[in-house]
């Protein structure tokens, strides 16, 4: 797959698998990296929570079709139970703690993910996590997988996801530059856009196919990267990114 860029860059031929917008990268020199953050539900894990239900469960149908027609780029339902009232939000807080729940129950690590993550050690590239899910299940999915990131931020960091707030609090905490760390997930409207918004490089997930240019183009949000599996990110950043700690 070809892209053509602007003067100052270079035609750069990529295999199908792996697009990218190569915007950051110089012909002369590979941008360095020294870390890496993930999200969890959908990219670390296998995604088992049925988000459209949950949704329509908190919201209610009609409310629901409305705000879909309303929202291309997807729901934030964290963002709309905000403005309700105590109770109201209590309730449906509720709702998604039990969707959560099943999620956990059944969670699974992303296939890819263990192998990438010591890829990462291997090269002394930091690791760590955001999710919108509670820190119980970073927990869980800690214990469970003994796969470790470090700082891993749940929702109960505020702002959360897309605000970049979560992420240059990670590159803080690491004393590195935004401008030095990939933002890696299956979202478009949270993982990217709180990437883009940090100043960090992006990659997103698309095991289905689920994006094109058209949600890049309505969004305004164009990843510098796209794969369709955990397991191309490692051969992506050997072949586009200087390594070296």
């Amino acid at each position: 797959m070809t892209f053509l860029l602007s003067r100052s860059f270079i035609s750069l031929t990529l295999r199908p698998s792996c697009s990218i917008s190569m915007a950051n990268l110089t012909m002369n020199a590979k941008a360095r990296l020294r870390g890496v953050v993930f999200d969890m539900d959908g990219t670390l894990t296998v995604p088992v929570i049925d988000f459209a239900a949950m949704y329509r469960a908190v919201l209610g149908e009609d409310a629901y079709t409305r705000i879909k027609a309303e929202s291309p780029t997807g729901i934030d339902i964290l963002h709309h139970i905000e403005s309700w009232s105590p109770d109201k939000q209590q309730k449906a807080y509720e709702i998604i703690a039990d969707y959560e729940k099943q999620g956990i129950d059944k969670l699974q690590i992303m296939p890819g993910a263990a192998e990438l993550c010591g890829f990462l050690d291997s090269r002394k590239i930091k690791r760590g996590l955001i999710t919108r899910n509670v820190q119980k299940a970073i927990d869980i999915f800690h214990q469970r997988f003994e796969v470790i990131f470090s700082p891993a931020l749940g929702r109960e960091f505020r702002p959360y996801k897309p605000n970049p707030d979560p992420l240059l609090h990670i590159c803080s905490t690491w004393d590195i530059q935004p401008n030095e760390v990939m933002m890696v997930g299956d979202s478009l409207k949270d993982d990217i856009a709180c990437g883009k918004r940090a100043g960090a490089f992006t990659c997103l997930l698309d095991e289905t196919g689920r994006y094109g240019p058209d949600d890049f183009s309505v969004s305004g949000l164009q990843p510098d990267f796209k794969v369709d599996s955990l397991s191309k990110i490692q051969n992506l950043l050997e072949t586009n990114f200087d390594l070296n700690p």
